[in-house]
């Protein structure tokens, strides 16, 4: 199976792989499964880290780590942008509608800790 993890999983996974729901470490585990970064992950860092928000990850430092560890990256594209336009109104933050428009026009499943994007209809799988 194919998953694309959420910005938040990723990071925890990178500081502090306790903080992974335990359904989430299984999946990720799991040597059948796939695991996707988007960039639009590492845009949140980049911006995040940028303005001196709570993300302190180097976003150059973690994209290739994530790379190292077996990470494939899900580049945006304009059909990604675009597929944001027909989500439902379910969660307003920009970083992941676009994650769920990937996970969705990619077919991949989307893992989140976060409750208000597992709400989103198909391929989310709230952790």
């Amino acid at each position: 199976m194919k998953l694309l993890l959420d910005t938040h999983l990723l990071i925890w996974a990178a500081e502090a792989m306790s903080r992974v729901p335990h359904r989430a470490r299984m999946l990720m585990a799991d040597p059948e499964n796939e695991l996707y970064f988007s960039a639009c992950s590492v845009w949140e860092v980049a911006i995040k880290h940028r303005l001196g928000n709570r993300f302190q990850l180097d976003p150059q430092v973690w994209r290739r780590r994530l790379l190292e560890n077996g990470y494939q990256e899900l580049a945006i594209t304009g059909e990604h942008a675009a597929a944001t336009a027909a989500l439902p109104a379910i969660h307003a933050d920009p970083f992941d509608r676009l994650l769920v428009a990937q996970a969705v026009t990619e077919g991949v499943m989307l893992l989140t800790a976060d409750r208000i994007v597992a709400r989103y209809p198909g391929t989310m799988a709230g952790i």
